[in-house]
């Protein structure tokens, strides 16, 4: 066996051996009829995008799937790519160009989509980088690109499909609108934040018919109560829930709107909440949602009273070309003055803002492109209520199923450049309706005409991500090989449907819906299996990372100082299934740790190991040896974790799987067995047993922990011999995941060895209670309550003394409790630390009613804390269960402190 280095360091071993796999292309993956495949598509991060802790727990979820079933003999292919990302790419580069005094105008759309392609070309692939230092295995000679020749081909080729099936059409909506990039956005790309605004309560004056008819004089005017003011320029009605008894008389009745003395009237509606402001609101068409189905509803008149850059226009009378937060200030002094500011008041609100330069969105009457979207609904929430399609955690499919069933038709234009630019052409000459192609076509289909144009929008970017299961394979040209070297038809035939996605909850409607209507529009079949949604990467204190409130980890920093396999094996393991991560710098020391303690478990095995004892097939070795008890037990707690780890990872339960070997390796391997074998480690069972259980175990971490466990299988198996022997390089990677032998696990045997182990446990918290230094030898008596218990105890007589550092063991024929004894019981067997001449009991006791009363006091702050009721509201669930936690430790301390005390006699 080769020296193994006393310290590990990742980065010697990382880049070495991630070059190593690229170069024997270990990461490839090809339509192979004699094995089962297994594919997940890679959510295509922007080509903008740098790596961060959301990435990071993402893709270690899908390299962990890949390697598994990799290494489970199926043909395992992660597709990469990345999205073209319409908007934030435009802007990047706008932002570039700015640097040369140049605005894209200035360029020209052919010239700056040249620019585009440019900095992509120099700036694109940083995110791929940095996924290859996390360790992922995609095959990378398939990476695909949302804007490569072949894939727009499909993005015109859906879109004509949907043309051709009257599935596309123009209308004018209220849609985001960015007033900044001046482009329409979905609401995934106006996420809203929560702003301090004002509620501003607003006199609207009754006509002359109204005053007459209503009899007070309370009531010549209506108040209403708005957030944005500037649009009450394009108000037609107001409105009021039809059961308001305020206002049921003069529901039908005239306004006058201020300041543009416009007539307008009263109508009721049900969509009125009379608890909103003074339950009267006003009703603006063109510049909200709400408002723009009161007005389809009750046929009001539609008025856009701003330009496309927030500026309001003609509509606005005196206003016209003031900015609409000027225009605000303006009309209120202008209102204060006439009288007509009843009152402001502070108002907490949620506003919209562009995912890019974070303007505050407009709702914004306009033309736009959209697909009717019920019809391609149907069958994809038909698949997922008859299970075809998986959701993990199952809570996902009530919400998938609730937007699925109430969903919107999909506004797909972009008043951007670049982008799939819409495939619709115009004549200029005969005018007719607009044609679909997916070539450019030379002439009007209807009159020859050489005088067409294209529309100048361009396609929502999720428009070409909602292809991505099918359209990364070349579809629909499936003929002659791709880069890759393989044949499309093939692949796709193979590969599809995908087996599973794994993403954020934040675009299972933007994106995994989408993908799985697509799946059964265009491939007649579902894009996936399995979906599994994993939560949001926070803060320690449960705060959303952004560069604003400063409390971003980078994970490049993580792995630069931790190591990958730290990073990935430390957010596996504490992400419970569907939740999400609370993290902090600290978090990752756990999978540092876990790494040295692997290295030098791994170093102390192979400095004591001799190769020529342990080449044998274990089943047969098993069969034949009469192996100790100790032997057994550890081959059957490790195919027990194995065989649990497995059934955890095919369901999607990683933080769990990771635990299990975690908890395997560190306190059953390290902890009990090595230090019980240690006396006699070069006996040939002993060898034997050693050198399998680890190499098998680094076969089974090794998809939680690629970089570690492969350096040191290497070491492990320096003869350069592999098991599978199927490639030149040989790696732990290609090597077979380990197969559960069932015949080796023994339930009982395990919980005789625990029932050994607590023995000894129990022995180390005596000495440790009394202050017994660990090297002094002490007398233990124990008592077995059952006749099996009293044999258990016989035959590891000698374990037990040597792993607890005794003097002597005394096996009890009674229960009588020995003279000068303090006591610890675990399952049926009492343990009995004689402590005559090792101490002074007055003084000792002493010494335990101080700790006692120390321990009653941090108990007593625990309760506190527990008790307080903003304490359980406000910190992360997590924190109030390491609290629980912390409190029941300290309960049992303080129990046992008290029984030691009255047993000092």
């Amino acid at each position: 066996m080769n020296e193994i280095p006393s310290r590990y360091n990742p980065k010697e071993t990382e880049d070495k051996w991630y070059k190593l796999w690229e170069e024997n292309d270990l990461f490839s993956a090809k339509a192979n009829p004699s094995k089962r495949p297994f594919c997940v598509v890679i959510p295509p991060p922007n080509v903008t995008g740098i790596l961060h802790m959301g990435h990071a727990l993402n893709n270690s979820v899908q390299d962990i799937l890949i390697r598994y079933h990799r290494m489970k003999g199926e043909e395992s292919l992660w597709m990469p790519g990345t999205d073209h990302a319409g908007i934030a790419t435009q802007n990047v580069v706008e932002k570039s160009i700015a640097k040369e005094g140049l605005k894209r105008q200035d360029l020209g759309r052919e010239k700056f989509i040249e620019r585009v392609w440019q900095w992509k070309e120099q700036y694109g692939s940083t995110i791929i980088r940095q996924l290859k230092k996390l360790g992922a295995s995609c095959d990378w000679s398939r990476t695909r690109f949302t804007m490569d020749e072949e894939y727009s081909k499909a993005v015109k080729s859906v879109f004509v499909a949907l043309w051709n099936k009257g599935l596309i059409y123009q209308d004018v909506k209220v849609i985001n609108w960015c007033p900044r990039c001046q482009t329409a956005l979905s609401d995934e790309e106006a996420p809203h934040h929560e702003l301090q605004g004002n509620l501003y309560y607003l006199k609207y004056p009754l006509s002359d018919q109204g005053k007459s008819s209503s009899g007070t004089a309370r009531s010549d005017y209506i108040v209403v109560a708005t957030t944005r003011p500037e649009t009450m320029l394009g108000d037609t009605a107001v409105a009021v829930n039809p059961k308001d008894k305020r206002y049921k008389k003069l529901v039908g009745k005239s306004l006058i709107l201020p300041l543009v003395n416009r007539e307008i009237k009263i109508i009721a509606d049900s969509m009125v909440d009379v608890k909103f402001g003074t339950g009267a609101v006003k009703v603006t068409p063109a510049h909200d949602p709400n408002d723009y189905a009161l007005g389809k509803k009750h046929k009001l008149e539609f008025i856009n009273v701003m330009h496309p850059d927030g500026r309001l226009n003609e509509n606005a009378g005196d206003y016209a070309g003031m900015d609409r937060f000027e225009a605000r200030e303006v009309i209120l002094e202008d209102l204060k003055e006439k009288g007509l500011l009843e009152k402001i008041e502070p108002h907490a609100l949620s506003a919209g803002h562009c995912y890019r330069c974070h303007t505050i969105i407009e709702p914004y009457l306009s033309r736009q492109w959209f697909v009717k979207m019920k019809p391609l609904a149907a069958p994809a929430i038909e698949a997922v209520k008859k299970g075809k399609i998986n959701f993990h955690p199952r809570r996902w499919t009530k919400v998938y199923l609730n937007w699925m069933e109430n969903i919107q038709d999909w506004c797909i234009s972009r008043q951007i450049w670049w982008g799939h630019r819409i495939p619709l052409w115009y004549c200029l000459d005969c005018k007719k309706e607009a044609f679909a192609s997916v070539e450019t076509p030379e002439k009007c289909r209807a009159c020859g005409s050489g005088n067409i144009k294209q529309d100048e929008d361009v396609l929502d970017t999720w428009f070409s991500s909602w292809l991505w299961p099918f359209a990364t394979f070349y579809w629909p040209n499936l003929q002659g090989q791709s880069p890759s070297g393989t044949v499309p038809s093939d692949d796709l035939k193979y590969f599809y449907p995908t087996s599973a996605l794994v993403t954020a909850p934040e675009i299972i409607f933007f994106w995994v819906a989408r993908m799985i209507m697509a799946g059964f529009e265009f491939m007649k079949d579902k894009p996936f299996s399995d979906v599994y949604i994993h939560g949001t990467v926070r803060d320690i204190e449960g705060k959303k990372m952004s560069k604003s409130l400063g409390n971003i980890i980078d994970p490049l920093d993580i792995i630069n100082e931790y190591g990958a396999d730290a990073l990935r094996f430390s957010i596996i393991s504490i992400t419970a299934q569907g939740q999400d991560v609370f993290l902090s710098q600290e978090r990752f020391e756990q999978g540092r740790n876990f790494a040295n303690k692997i290295w030098n478990a791994s170093r102390f095995v192979m400095m004591n190991l001799d190769p020529g004892q342990v080449k044998t097939d274990l089943c047969v070795f098993f069969k034949k040896e009469d192996l100790s008890i100790v032997n057994r037990w550890i081959l059957s707690r490790f195919y027990s974790a194995l065989k649990e780890a497995g059934k955890k990872l095919d369901t999607f339960k990683f933080n769990e799987a990771a635990n299990l070997l975690y908890s395997f390796f560190w306190h059953e391997f390290c902890d009990w067995y090595l230090e019980v074998i240690k006396p006699e480690i070069k006996a040939r069972q002993n060898q034997v047993v050693m050198f399998k259980v680890l190499e098998k175990f680094l076969r089974a971490l090794h998809p939680f922990m690629p970089f570690v466990t492969e350096e040191i299988w290497q070491r492990l198996n320096s003869q350069g011999q592999s098991l599978s022997g199927t490639v030149p390089f040989e790696s732990i990677m290609t090597e077979p995941w380990p197969h559960t032998q069932e015949q080796i696990i023994d339930k009982k045997l395990e919980k005789q060895a625990e029932s050994v182990f607590a023995v000894v446990k129990e022995i180390r918290n005596l000495r440790s209670s009394i202050e017994i230094k660990p090297e002094d030898k002490i007398s233990i008596s124990a008592f077995g309550h059952t006749k099996a218990k009293q044999k258990l105890l016989e035959a590891n007589k000698g374990s037990i003394i040597n792993l607890a550092k005794l003097g002597s063991l005394e096996i009890l024929v009674s229960s009588a409790r020995p003279k000068s004894t303090i006591s610890a019981v675990t399952e049926d067997i009492d343990v009995y630390l004689h402590f005559s001449g090792l101490l002074d009991a007055e003084k000792e006791k002493e010494k335990i009613n101080g700790k006692i009363k120390e321990l009653q006091r941090f108990i007593g702050a625990k309760v506190q804390r527990l008790k307080n009721p903003d304490f359980i509201q406000k910190a992360p669930e997590e924190i109030v269960e390491k609290e629980r936690s912390g409190l029941e430790e300290m309960n049992n301390s303080l129990k046992r402190l008290e029984k030691m005390r009255n047993e000092l006699l």
